[in-house]
């Protein structure tokens, strides 16, 4: 018999009665079968106080307590702030991550996420949506992307993900038109008639800047944290120990003074 896997128990009890939470990241990508394991959990939740204090109380019957993050509160998370928790099970450390507004997927978008994933069980985001998230500053996360790519049934998301030279050259002469529609949203699209070389070149080109820009993303919320961060070590001592809802309650009121509902976006002036 197969291993319980807990971020899977998690999300049917996170769901209990309704959809609340859609797993996302790593676990996401052992569900799209492109990894074994991941050793944390990552979900998109509901940006409702219900969907919040349902997943709040089902940590605390696991004895969860948080790590360094934002509250579990809809004011933080609508600012693309994530809470962060952890708990051990069986000998085994859990990690929990949440947030409601998650990077690079768009309001439109999500609110669509949403109602395509009312019935399915479990709930996880599916390849091109799994492949922004993964646009971030780690390299090792851009294969993931490349494989992603390549389960997409639509040629326009396997166009705008691909990571492969090679796949990209064959869908081009598969889908000549859509190529150039896309080309707009992909500038290196305009160049595979140039050679496997030349856009192996872009690729990486393109690999760094999207790796920059959420290096730039992740400054402008360790910027509005810095109060927060400072204050970190005394607030979780004065946590430690406590049931889940009791430091949830202090975590909130100290937040309030210390960390921004928004990370101000960054000044490009001068």
């Amino acid at each position: 018999m197969a291993p319980a896997n807990i971020y899977l128990d998690l999300t049917r009890e996170f769901n209990a009665g309704r959809l609340r939470a859609i797993i996302s990241s790593g676990q996401a990508a052992v569900l799209h079968r492109l990894a074994v394991m991941s050793k944390d959990g990552d979900w998109i939740l509901q940006e409702d106080d219900e969907a919040l204090d349902h997943v709040l109380r089902t940590l605390a019957r696991h004895g969860a307590r948080y790590r360094f993050g934002a509250p579990l509160d809809r004011r933080w998370l609508a600012g693309g702030w994530s809470a962060h928790f952890e708990f051990n099970q069986a000998g085994l450390r859990v990690r929990a991550d949440f947030v409601t507004r998650p990077p690079r997927i768009a309001l439109e978008r999500l609110a669509k996420i949403w109602k395509e994933q009312e019935n399915r069980a479990p709930p996880f985001v599916d390849a091109a949506d799994l492949a922004a998230l993964k646009k971030t500053n780690r390299e090792k996360d851009y294969a993931v992307i490349g494989e992603l790519a390549r389960l997409m049934p639509d040629p326009t998301d396997q166009l705008i993900y691909s990571r492969s030279a090679r796949d990209l050259a064959a869908l081009t002469l598969r889908h000549p038109d859509l190529t150039r529609r896309l080309a707009d949203a992909r500038p290196l699209l305009n160049i595979i008639s140039m050679g496997l070389a030349a856009v192996e070149e872009a690729l990486d080109a393109e690999r760094r800047s999207l790796i920059h820009a959420n290096e730039r993303r992740l400054r402008r919320y360790l910027k509005a944290a810095q109060e927060w961060s400072e204050a970190w070590p005394e607030i979780s001592r004065n946590i430690a120990g406590k049931p889940l809802l009791e430091a949830h309650k202090i975590l909130v009121a100290r937040a309030e003074r210390f960390l921004p509902f928004q990370a101000a976006e960054e000044n490009h002036d001068g």
